[in-house]
Parts: structure tokens; C-alpha cells; sequence
């Protein structure tokens, strides 16, 4: 699969298309905002929408969701069903952080653990990282040995955990035991910032790498 990553609101997201080369069927995954912006996207790269995939349910990553799904015909696809209480809270949300009002939306399909996503003619897998939200997924393409993991990991930080139902403990599992295991090779897309291999971030990586675990430890 082939990807474009595009910073979209002030908290400069990556919002990310994701597509199938040999049929240019294309997913939309966290379309925090800027919908036109994502729209041009998709016709300069001469892409297919075919689905929007959320990772979690947090304004920033899913603001564009309602505007984009009934404009394109595409279904909105995740997260996870525990974080409903997110995606049913975006006017909150929206007044919090200063955004404009965002369309509501329920999506189409929430997302288990385990579930596949076909784009085109490839699949995803579908992995539940919670401790940033508690329905918070992931997205990994192992053909290409690529995960999308929204605010799961970043390179060099890991995501907050003060938001509400937030877990400390419960991140740190999910990134030890549901990412690194993944493998070394496999590249990473995050909700922010520069991408990065697990690997490196497994070695690394502050607050998760075998380094700082092992200082922990002593």
C-alpha cells in the first residue's frame, strides 16, 4: 500500500491516505479537519475513496468525519466502541479547544480487536490499543509492514494519558506488548509529528525503550 500524510488543524494531525496501488481505492484515516484541503488531496493524487478509518475518537483526529462520509458516500469505520463517549461528545469538544462546530456522526461500523479492513484488494488488521482512549485501535498493513497507530506512539514520546479515561499503565501494555511485537522493521505512521520504526522506539524510545525500562528496573 501507498501513503500520503497530510498535517491537517492547528495540532497539526497527520491525517493520513492510505491506498491499494493497484486499484488507487483509498482510506482516509483521522480526518481531524480541513476537509477541503483532504478533498483536493484526493483528486490531485487521482485517488478512490473508500472508506474513513478513525483511530480514536478525539477531535483532533476525527472533526472532518462528518462532513467528509456524506459527501463522498463512504462509511465512517472505528474505533473502537469505547470510545463513543468521544465521538458523541464533539460539541464539548469543539468548545474545550476553540474549534468551530464539526457535524456529528456515528460511525458505521465500530472496530474489535482483530477485525480485518479491506482497502482495494489489501487488508488491514485491526489491533486495540487503549490507554490514550480506552477504544483506541491501530492499523497494520503486514504486507507492507506498516502500522498507523494515531496517538498511541510517537517517535520519541509516547501519548498523553490526562485526558478522560485515560491509563498510564494501560498505554504502556498496549505499546510493550500489542506494537513492538509487530516487529523491529515495521514503520509507523503517529497522529503527530515525523514517523519512526518501532525499533528504534523499542530501543530508544524515553519512556518505552529497552533502555529507560531497564533503568527502571535497576
Amino acid at each position: 500500500m501507498d501513503f500520503h500524510i497530510l498535517p491537517v488543524t492547528p495540532f497539526q494531525q497527520n491525517c493520513t491516505l492510505l491506498w491499494c496501488e493497484e486499484t488507487r481505492r483509498t482510506a482516509i484515516v483521522d480526518p481531524g479537519g480541513e476537509s477541503q484541503h483532504i478533498l483536493d488531496l484526493l483528486g490531485r493524487l487521482d485517488l478512490s475513496p473508500e472508506c474513513i478509518l478513525l483511530t480514536h475518537g478525539h477531535l483532533d483526529h476525527v472533526g472532518a468525519s462528518g462532513v467528509l462520509a456524506p459527501r463522498l458516500k463512504i462509511p465512517i469505520v472505528g474505533p473502537h466502541r469505547d470510545d463513543a463517549f468521544l465521538v458523541h461528545s464533539l460539541p464539548a469538544q469543539c468548545r474545550r479547544f476553540g474549534f468551530p462546530a464539526v457535524p456529528d456522526f456515528t460511525p458505521d461500523r465500530w472496530l474489535e480487536d482483530g477485525d480485518r479492513i479491506t482497502v482495494g484488494k489489501q487488508t488491514l488488521h485491526v489491533i486495540h490499543c487503549p490507554g490514550h482512549a480506552p477504544g483506541h485501535v491501530v492499523f497494520f498493513d503486514p504486507r507492507g509492514r506498516l502500522a498507523l497507530v494515531g496517538d498511541v506512539l510517537f517517535r520519541g514520546s509516547i501519548g498523553r494519558t490526562d485526558f478522560p479515561r485515560g491509563d498510564h499503565a494501560q498505554l504502556i501494555a498496549s505499546i510493550t506488548q500489542r506494537l513492538f511485537p509487530l516487529g523491529d522493521d515495521v514503520r509507523f505512521i503517529p497522529g503527530h509529528g515525523p514517523m519512526s520504526t518501532l525499533g528504534d522506539e523499542r530501543l530508544d524510545n524515553p519512556y518505552v525503550g529497552e533502555r529507560a525500562l531497564a533503568k527502571r528496573h535497576i
